[in-house]
């Protein structure tokens, strides 16, 4: 057989699209050609093969060799297909029966012994594979990832040598059994913070409602422990949203079975560039906020990242993803994530602080602060002060309450969400906060009064009241009282 032909996949965002492998062998003097729109790893492919083949006691051909990665105009990039690649070769050569080649796809990097190395991006390949109705043979360190998209054929192997074997019909490569739904996540508790009970409070809105947060408060107040212990109170991923995070991880190499279904925590430094947050690359790849999908995404010293990089945040907090564009490549990611920001209120940080003096101007003040533009300000929820705990309050403060306390209330309240919209309060379209957020005529002139006084505007104004409806499902209550409102219109004007 001069020709053979072997299916595998690309990654494209989160997109996996098919990757036909030809092989081609003719007369002539030895040679192997690439082609198809190679990058770099892609070409050393070459090398590895050869040595690969070689050394699972198979002959390379000495002939002119000729491999096609189909589509043409489709970038192929990393070590995936260094597996189709040689058993392409194998099967042309007549060295491998090609039977089973069709009804089967395969990928994975080939170390020069002829072992499979994991690759990544396994689990968006094995949602495409499964709807192309075909097995997925995969390194054996990657096949229990796969193994998580439920419904796949996923099949783990060693070597290329296990592979053949069990294309000839004598050997059975292992079906892998994902091991990542065992232990339930594993979170920092909300009772070791000390005090508080505001912050925790605007937290646990915060939760109930999926709202972005930024805490402004003198250094040592608690924020970063607060932000950390944030996840714990969230409710606990379904199977869909813990599937599509997971396949996001992938793509970065980044996903462990043993975080499955935990909510990810993202904290990148305030060095970290625009690209770094929204992703980006010649081959795109996802950001800081799209490996937050479905978690959380910490921003420490909020005004000391660079202007531009926080502008990029601006359109995923309202669309919930974000698009790359190239010059030849374009990909969508998904970012919805829950932004909780903390700053000091002063670049010395001891503003309003009850024993420490700051030592800032008030122009050095305003500055700081204008760092963070007013249309990013504009676009999160909840603004709170964390104030700097007295002696005295910080030595008789006991434990606070648990986060699986906590998270029981949030849980009640994204299930009253869900049945009356099915979506959590902060991904209310306008129509629906018309329907969802009706406020009796206490609460309309209360909000008349906030517009005024504060300067809303038209988007705060629409925050305010889903942040009432979240506060009013943490009450249990159907309709929101002019006391749900109060709470939530404090919640914007205290950083």
């Amino acid at each position: 057989m001069a020709v053979a032909v072997v299916k595998s996949r690309a990654l494209n965002g989160m997109n996996a699209p098919e990757v036909v492998v030809e092989a081609h062998l003719a007369n002539g003097l030895p040679a192997f050609t690439l082609v198809g729109l190679p990058e770099t790893e892609v070409k050393e492919a070459r090398d590895r093969v050869r040595a690969a083949i070689q050394n699972a006691r198979y002959e390379f051909p000495a002939r002119r060799i000729t491999v096609n990665l189909a589509p043409a105009d489709l970038p192929k990039e990393s070590g995936r297909f260094d597996l189709p690649i040689a058993l392409a070769i194998l099967a042309a050569s007549g060295q491998i029966p090609a039977d089973k080649l069709k009804h089967a796809e395969f990928a994975g990097e080939l170390a020069l012994t002829g072992e499979l190395r994991p690759v990544r991006g396994t689990l968006a390949m094995a949602l495409a594979t499964r709807a192309a109705g075909r097995q997925l043979v995969l390194p054996a360190a990657s096949a229990g990832e796969a193994a998580l998209a439920a419904g796949t054929e996923v099949l783990g192997a060693g070597s290329l040598l296990e592979v053949c074997a069990w294309l000839a019909g004598q050997g059975r490569l292992a079906e892998p059994v994902s091991d990542g739904t065992g232990i339930p996540p594993d979170y920092p508790d909300f009772a070791d913070v000390k005090g508080q009970a505001a912050t925790k409070r605007a937290l646990e809105v915060a939760a109930a409602g999926g709202h972005s947060v930024l805490m402004s408060g003198p250094p040592g107040t608690g924020k970063s422990m607060l932000a950390a212990r944030f996840p714990g109170i969230l409710p606990p991923m379904s199977e869909a949203d813990a599937l599509e995070a997971a396949a996001v991880q992938s793509l970065n190499g980044g996903f462990r079975q043993e975080h499955w279904q935990r909510r990810p925590f993202r904290a990148p430094h305030h060095t970290a560039s625009a690209v770094a947050l929204v992703g980006g690359g010649g081959n795109p790849r996802p950001g800081e906020i799209s490996l937050a999908h479905h978690g959380v995404l910490f921003l420490d010293e909020l005004p000391e990242f660079s202007r531009q990089v926080l502008e990029v945040l601006r359109e995923p907090l309202e669309t919930g993803h974000i698009t790359i564009s190239r010059a030849a490549r374009q990909a969508d990611f998904p970012a919805r994530f829950q932004l909780v920001a903390a700053m000091n209120p002063c670049p010395c940080g001891y503003l309003g602080h009850p024993t420490r003096a700051c030592r800032d101007t008030p122009d050095q003040i305003a500055r700081y602060r204008a760092r963070i533009s007013g249309p990013l300000l504009d676009r999160i929820d909840i603004q709170i002060s964390v104030p700097a705990l007295g002696q005295d309050e910080l030595m008789q403060a006991g434990a606070g309450e648990s986060s699986a306390v906590i998270r029981s209330r949030v849980e009640a309240a994204r299930e009253r969400q869900q049945q009356r919209q099915g979506k959590p309060n902060a991904a209310l379209g306008t129509q629906e906060i018309e329907q969802s957020c009706r406020l009796d005529a206490a609460g309309e002139g209360l909000l008349k009064q906030a517009i005024a006084r504060l300067n809303l505007s038209a988007r705060a104004y629409h925050r305010v009241l889903k942040l009432a409806r979240s506060v009013a499902d943490l009450a249990g209550s159907d309709a929101i009282t002019a006391v749900h409102l109060a709470e939530a219109i404090q919640y914007r004007r205290q950083a």
